[in-house]
């Protein structure tokens, strides 16, 4: 059996919503957790459009963009956080740009974690199982 015929057999797909202005970055997210774990992924190119996704198809998780025009990340995960359909699904920010304070800003309001941008395909799908605490095969 290949890997690939492995992950996509042996646990439920999980749902990752991606929120992000940059259509690159939207498209470059959804194709290595597609690859790399056979994910279904959702998109969004602002943050109005995404907290409307999230509360009609409740995704196991949010990769939300820090920068945006219009709602920004901070706004948008404060809606997310609003809203009792929202409030459980956990944010993980991308961002180009970190300091402690903005770091501690972003967890402060309920951002599970705060990934750097660019961030590597490879091992994106990686970075947010660690993040959440999900169980990552092939290692102890």
């Amino acid at each position: 059996m290949s890997a690939f015929e492995e992950k996509s057999t042996s646990a439920p797909t999980k749902r990752i919503l991606v929120i992000d202005d940059e259509a690159d970055i939207r498209e470059i997210a959804r194709m290595s957790l597609q690859m790399t774990n056979c994910w279904d992924v959702l998109i969004a190119a602002s943050g109005e459009e995404g907290v409307a996704i999230a509360a009609t198809e409740r995704p196991d998780v949010i990769l939300l963009d820090a920068i945006m025009p219009g709602m920004d990340g901070l706004a948008t995960l404060q809606r997310l956080k609003e809203d009792p359909k929202t409030q459980d699904l956990p944010v993980l920010l991308l961002t180009a740009t970190m300091s402690p304070t903005t770091q501690q800003q972003y967890v402060q309001l309920g951002a599970r974690a705060v990934l750097m941008k660019p961030f590597d395909p490879g091992t994106l799908a990686r970075q947010i199982e660690q993040a959440l605490g999900w169980s990552i095969e092939g290692t102890v």
